[in-house]
């Protein structure tokens, strides 16, 4: 039976993936389902993308990252954002970033739907703590499982009607307060996740984005994001 490593949230940051790949596969990973949100916002954007793409993939699907790459018009109107596009659309060129968007929203793979942010939005998500929209978010899925990723957030609990709700957290850039990469492993379909955390040089990654592409409001964003772990 196949051990699959979740990997959500990268977001360019290869020090990170290589770091997380190390891991799951000494714990025996031999397919990985890849969420979204690939490339944007890091410092080897064009790397990762490269790397996630030899793979071996059980589902592969877009977040916001690629929808907003791929059409900088339906990204937020934020200076750090569209800066974070502009450098991330000149890293991948224009055939990549088109692959990437044209991706699927959703996928379903042993009895659960994987999607980006929730059944019905890939940036609107679930939190670990339940909220009134929990009920609209899953959209009337008739899957028991759901894996999702987008608020860089690992947790695990039920959500309406008994749907267990499975979030690994961010490869790339946590948001929970620790640095350490996140991802988790299924080990088979009825077995719970095994959340993991992965350390690596979070300060040099950090670093990173600001030496390929500049000082700039959006490198400076994403340096802190890395270095602290937060929003």
């Amino acid at each position: 039976m196949a051990t699959i490593a979740l990997l959500y949230d990268v977001h360019g940051n290869l020090a990170a993936l290589e770091a997380v790949l190390a891991d799951a596969r000494s714990a025996g990973a031999d397919q990985f389902v890849l969420g979204g949100d690939y490339a944007l916002f890091g410092p080897q954007p064009a790397e990762t993308v490269a790397v996630l793409r030899d793979l071996p993939a059980a589902a592969t699907i877009r977040g916001n990252g690629e929808r907003w790459t791929g059409d900088p018009s339906q990204a937020p109107d934020n200076a750090v954002v569209h800066g974070a596009i502009a450098a991330c659309r000149e890293a991948l060129g224009d055939r990549l970033v088109a692959e990437l968007a044209a991706l699927e929203e959703s996928a379903v793979l042993d009895g659960a739907r994987i999607c980006h942010g929730s059944p019905i939005s890939d940036v609107r998500s679930f939190l670990p703590q339940p909220g009134d929209e929990d009920e609209e978010l899953l959209g009337g899925i008739g899957e028991r499982r759901l894996v999702f990723g987008h608020t860089h957030l690992p947790f695990r609990r039920s959500g309406p009607g008994g749907v267990e709700l499975i979030n690994p957290g961010s490869v790339g850039m946590p948001f929970d307060g620790d640095p350490r990469a996140a991802y988790a492993l299924l080990r088979g379909p009825g077995e719970a996740p095994e959340h993991r955390r992965v350390g690596y040089d979070h300060a040099a990654a950090a670093a990173a984005v600001q030496e390929r592409f500049g000082t700039h409001a959006w490198t400076e964003t994403v340096a802190r994001r890395i270095v602290t772990a937060t929003l």
